[in-house]
């Protein structure tokens, strides 16, 4: 096959078009399913690249294909998004220990010498620097794939995101889309009841100033008043205790490298594991059709900890969120209590401020 995956980008934005104004058919289906197969070959690419510049390093490498219904969802929220130019359809993720490693290990793959070009300038999606008003946190880099064989020139242009995140933004990261799978809004994408969104943003900037010396989407916010808004609003919302109330999902992955997993509306976790990537893709496009109302996902790791570490929120795993919050606003709020209580503390911080 020499051509673009797909027929060509515009045939794959064509059918992205449809996808957005409802009047795809099955032949648009089939464009898309095409094309976005086609970005294994570059993810495959991508991760043993960052394997070979990670090993002995303290950093967690995943990847994973992104889903046809969030794939979907965005045509629709993104009127001027087209489909071809979608650049995070094939993503890595890269997980560190904290900033400076992030930013060290960045700089130097930012110098590494191949052929696949960086599409994005040095800070246009730096989000640690200038975070989201959502409260995300952390770096995307966008790059376009090259390749010399004749055999892989129809993939020539094709695009993959990588994502960098300190563990510390990527606990803030899962439990965002924990809330997402649990509540009706969808404050990552800033959907739904708005008080998931400022509440989530303000943990951000506790996470931030606490535990890497940094601010968040409200740098303007005393201490004080910082950790007292946030208690308010989880009074209000009730939010760790909802998260501390779901059972993190006990299914183990195996260890073979590419599961397929599985998230119904009510909470629960089916995992499809396959040695073979071609044949976990196949069945990823299979499960889609079969079970349109399941969120489906195919991920790859070395390890089955680091499946679970790097997709926790398909585990509903916030707990590391929790721990990290409510630390957090005693450090801010420079005030230490053997056991965290909510209302113990929102009462001091009332106290003081007047």
């Amino acid at each position: 096959m020499n051509t673009f995956p797909g027929g060509s980008k515009s045939k794959v934005n064509r059918a992205g078009e449809n996808v957005r104004n409802q009047t795809y058919n099955l032949g648009d289906l089939n464009i898309i399913e095409e094309w976005r197969a086609a970005h294994r070959a570059v993810l495959n690419t991508f991760q043993a690249i960052l394997r070979n510049r990670t090993k002995g390093q303290n950093i967690t490498v995943a990847q994973r294909h992104k889903r046809k219904t969030t794939i979907f969802d965005k045509l629709k929220r993104l009127p001027g998004m087209q489909l071809a130019r979608m650049d995070d359809v094939a993503g890595c993720r890269l997980i560190f220990r904290d900033i400076d490693s992030l930013y060290a290990f960045r700089d130097v793959f930012l110098k590494a010498r191949f052929h696949h070009k960086r599409k994005n300038k040095l800070d246009k999606y730096d989000y640690i620097k200038i975070p989201k008003n959502t409260g995300y946190r952390g770096i995307h880099d966008v790059y376009s794939y090259d390749v010399n064989s004749i055999s892989g020139q129809h993939l020539k242009g094709l695009l993959v995101e990588l994502q960098y995140r300190t563990a510390i933004q990527h606990a803030w990261a899962t439990a965002v889309e924990v809330i997402g799978f649990i509540t009706t809004s969808q404050p990552k994408f800033q959907q739904g009841d708005k008080r998931y969104q400022h509440a989530m943003a303000l943990a951000s900037e506790i996470l931030a100033r606490s535990y890497e010396n940094m601010t968040g989407p409200f740098p303007e916010k005393s201490n004080i008043d910082l950790v007292r808004e946030f208690l308010e609003a989880e009074n209000k919302l009730n939010l760790l205790k909802l998260l501390k109330g779901l059972n993190s999902v006990n299914t183990s992955v195996s260890e073979k490298r590419n599961a397929i997993l599985i998230f119904s509306q009510t909470g629960e976790l089916e995992i499809k594991t396959y040695r073979s990537a071609p044949e976990a893709l196949r069945d990823l496009f299979e499960l889609e059709k079969s079970n349109p109302d399941k969120d489906i996902v195919l991920v790859k790791a070395d390890t089955s900890e680091e499946v679970r570490f790097a997709f926790k929120n398909y585990f509903s795993d916030a707990q590391d969120f929790i721990n990290l919050v409510e630390q957090g606003c005693q450090i801010v709020a420079d005030f230490n209590i053997s056991t965290f209580d909510k209302n113990t503390l929102l009462s001091i911080l009332t106290e003081q401020d007047a």
